[in-house]
Order: C-alpha cells, then structure tokens, then sequence
C-alpha cells in the first residue's frame, strides 16, 4: 500500500539530494555561452595571424614594384664596350637610385663567370637551377635574404649581352635590395587598421551575446516561476502554447508525469477511504463485542461474544495482512529485476500443502494435478506463494460444502498455473471488475475483504503473466458452474548451460 506522501517532507527529502546533485548541475546559460563563446576566442587570434600574413603580403607588393623599376632602370644600362662590362648609369641617377629616409638600398652588378663589375659586393648571389640562367634572362624575380644581419628583399634579373643569338649566351647579373623597415611599418598600420576595431567589436559581440542568450532563456525562467507559483496541490498540465517549440516535448513530458503522480495520488486517497471504510466493520464490531461481554454476568453469553469478538478480530487481522501484502506487491522494487529460476510445480504442491489444514475446516476437496519434472520460470517465489495462497483461499471461501477445488500447473512453451473450483461462478459481466479493489460481487454471501484478486493482478503483472477467468469446463451441476483461474507465464529463455539442478522451495 502506498502511502500519501506530504508536500513538506517531500521538499525535505528533495533538499539534500538537490544540494548534492548542484555541485554537478550545470548552467544551460553558461553551457551556451562556453559553446558561442570558446569558438570565437580560439578563432580571434587565429584571425590576427592571418591577418598579419595578410598585410604582410599586401605591403610587399607596391614595394616589389618600385624595386623592380629600380632594378629595370640599372639593367638597362648595362653594356659591353670593346668586351669590358660598363654600367653607363651617371653617378648623381646612382644616388637617386639608393635614395631612401628609411631604409638602406643596395646594388649589384656581375659580369659573366660572377666578375665584379659595380656595386655593393656583400651582397648575396642567387642560386639558378642548372640551366635556368638562360631560360630566365631578362625576367624579374624576387627573395628574401640576409645583409650584415639584416633580413632585406632582392629583386634580380639576367642581362643578356650577346645580342647574336647564333653564340652562346653571356649573361650578366643585375640585383637591388633594400631593408624591410618600410614594409614591417605599412603592414603594422594595416594590422592596426584591421586589429583595433576588433577590440572594440568583441566586447560588443560579447554583449549582443549576453542578451541574446539572457532573451532567449526568458522563457524558461517565465515557466520556472510559474511552476513556481502553483500550489502543492495543483497537478494540472501545462498549457504547451504558452512555451517555445524547442521546450514544448519537455514540457509534454512534464505533463505526462504530472498526469501519472495524479492519477497515483487519486488511486491513493481512494485505497485508503477504502481501507479506512472496511476496517471499520471490524473494529466497530470488535469494540462492540468486547462491551458487550463486559456487560455480561452469563458465562455462556460472555463466550459468545468473545467468540464474536475472535472472528471479527480474525476478519481485522486478515485485512490488515492483505493491505500489507497489497503494499509490497505495488511496491516491489525494480520489478523482474530479481527474478531467479524456479520450479512452478514444486512451488504450488507446496502451496496446496500448506492449505489441506484449512480446507478440512471449509469441508472441501483441495487436490493438486501436475507433472512430477520440474517447469522453470522466472520469478520471485515469496510474492507468487502470495499469489497463489489468495487464489486458493478465494476458492475455499466461495466453494460451498463438498466441493471441490484442484490447483493445476500445464508445462509448454509458455506454463500456465490454474485454480479450478465448482462455486456459484463470476459472471462474464463481472470478470474485469473482481480485480479491483474492495469490489465484492452483489449477493455473494462469503467473508472478504476484496483485496486478494486484486493483489493477484499486481503480482501477475509485475512477472509479466496474464491472468484470465473462465467457467469450469468440469462443472457437473448447473447451480454451481464454477470457476477457473487461469495464469499464463511468459516463456522463460532458454540458456545454453542451464544448470541440472533445480531449485527447492519448502
């Protein structure tokens, strides 16, 4: 049986396991805002290397084209005179070429077999291919090198100076470089170009952010407080058009549940109206009983009341036991997860031992039918003897004298255990409603209280077997019809080193 639980102690025994489940909670903001923000912070110096390559590549560009002029200009004034290599370029054009406020300009000129011929002679030579002097005479190329330490760009071509071409090339080369400090200075002014608006930019992307995220979990916190504001009995559904589409499955979830611990709480208050209103018979006659016999001097009176006194106290005890065994079928934790092998044969001969006593008293037959080998199922033994002894005892009880009730077990692919009687029978009409609670059958006279088929169903469900009710196919006499209780269980698996061996349960 299930008790109500209150709203109090409930927020109670939520408290703690809260607290210790806050220190692994985490923020669906801040889950949000790491996956927005993690990319964008690993991406922004990202964005800045590149950008610095960028600007690097953009700054050379003008300035390889002014030192390719530079180059241009010194090649074309190079000439072989009577077989000397001459540069004819006037001394005041030379320092016009070198001209610069920031950087240091440089050249040279070598004569065929890398001779000497003007300019600056540290400065380094290049390094052909083999057989790529004469294929890039005359073309400007650029590289990067070192000058005294200094990293400088160079800009060389191949002059040509045999202008018969029936004989073989003489090539002369031609190099200007200059330092880079120009450069380094525009691709720093185009990276503070770039770079700046950036700082100004993420704090206000942070921000937008921020309150995108902080509007876009409004509704959440709307759905908080309203969950917030009902009362502790209020189980209501939510309404779904009243939250985002993306929380309308949580929010359907949360009514499914709401509507599950309703109909729970609703089952609740009505088990225990009910209980309450059949345990009052018998303690009201008890009560009664008891006054009366204190009221008595006659012995025999006296007798008669305790005797009274002794079957209502009988009738309270059984109640109570059938509550208890109620309970902990509803409350059988993790159902089918401790099912152990065992054999339904054994489990009901010794069922209908334990009953033989009793139904001595009722004057009735009580046998057993079945086969001898073992038929394994998978279940709890203690809650199907509970299942069983309530079947038996419904039987006796509604059995009128001399008749006859036979507990039967069938083996198969999927075994059935069966409770046969010949008493007045259920009525078609009424077989769905018998397993309900405290519901008692009109006119039937025998002692009950309404709870044994119902604690059949529980344990019948909680091992996944179906339960029918059927006439008596052996009935003899058409006043007493008979009944039978038919469970069916599902096949247990078969284990490809099954134990010989099978379980004993006394």
């Amino acid at each position: 049986m299930t008790q109500p639980v209150d709203q109090a102690q409930a927020e109670a025994a939520w408290s703690p396991a809260l607290e210790e489940e806050g220190e692994i909670q985490h923020s669906l903001f801040g889950e949000i805002l790491d996956w927005m923000l993690a990319p964008l912070l690993l991406l922004w110096p990202m964005s800045i290397a590149i950008t610095y390559l960028v600007a690097k590549s953009i700054a050379n560009q003008p300035f390889d084209h002014a030192l390719e002029d530079s180059l241009t200009v010194l090649s074309q004034q190079v000439r072989e005179v009577d077989g000397k290599l001459q540069q004819q370029l006037p001394g005041a054009a030379r320092d016009i070429l070198r001209a610069d406020d920031v950087d240091s300009v440089y050249y040279q000129i070598l004569g065929p077999q890398g001779r000497y011929v003007d300019g600056d002679r540290d400065l380094p030579r290049p390094q052909p291919e083999p057989d790529d002097e004469m294929d890039s005479a005359g073309a400007v190329r650029f590289r990067n090198a070192t000058l005294h330490g200094t990293p400088i760009r160079v800009a060389y071509a191949y002059v040509n100076l045999e202008e018969n071409s029936e004989h073989p090339p003489r090539l002369a080369l031609v190099q200007m470089a200059e330092t880079l400090e120009k450069r380094a200075k525009l691709a720093n002014e185009i990276i503070k170009g770039v770079i700046l608006p950036q700082f100004i930019i993420l704090p206000v992307v942070l921000a937008l952010v921020w309150f995108a995220l902080s509007r876009g979990l409004l509704p959440l916190a709307e759905l908080q407080e309203r969950i917030r504001a009902r009362r502790s009995d209020d189980l209501s559904p939510i309404p779904p058009k009243q939250v985002p589409e993306e929380i309308t499955p949580l929010v359907s979830s949360l009514n499914e549940m709401l509507a599950r611990l309703s109909q729970s709480i609703d089952m609740q208050k009505r088990f225990i109206a009910d209980a309450a209103h059949q345990m009052k018979t018998p303690l009201a006659g008890m009560r009664m009983q008891s006054e009366l016999a204190l009221r008595q001097t006659d012995q025999n009176e006296i007798h008669r009341s305790l005797e009274q006194l002794a079957k209502s106290s009988e009738a309270a005890t059984r109640l109570v036991n059938q509550l208890l065994a109620l309970a902990r079928a509803e409350n059988q934790p993790q159902a089918g997860m401790a099912f152990a092998p065992l054999d339904l044969a054994e489990l009901a001969r010794n069922a209908v031992r334990d009953w033989v006593p009793a139904s001595f008293n009722y004057r009735i037959d009580l046998g057993y039918e079945g086969p001898e080998a073992p038929v394994l199922i998978e279940g709890d033994p203690v809650m199907l003897r509970e299942l069983l002894s309530n079947l038996i005892d419904n039987a006796l009880r509604y059995t009128p004298i001399g008749g006859s009730v036979t507990v039967r077990v069938n083996e198969g692919a999927a075994p059935t255990l069966e409770v046969e009687d010949t008493g007045p029978g259920i009525p078609p009409a009424e077989r769905v409603h018998v397993f309900e609670r405290f519901y008692r059958i009109l006119g039937s006279s025998a002692e009950g209280s309404g709870l044994g088929l119902a604690i059949v169903r529980e344990i019948a469900q909680q091992h996944g077997a179906e339960v029918d009710i059927l006439g008596n196919p052996r009935a003899t006499n058409p006043k007493y019809p008979g009944s039978l209780f038919r469970l069916t269980f599902p096949a247990r698996p078969a284990e490809p080193d099954e134990e010989e061996e099978t379980p004993h349960y006394g």
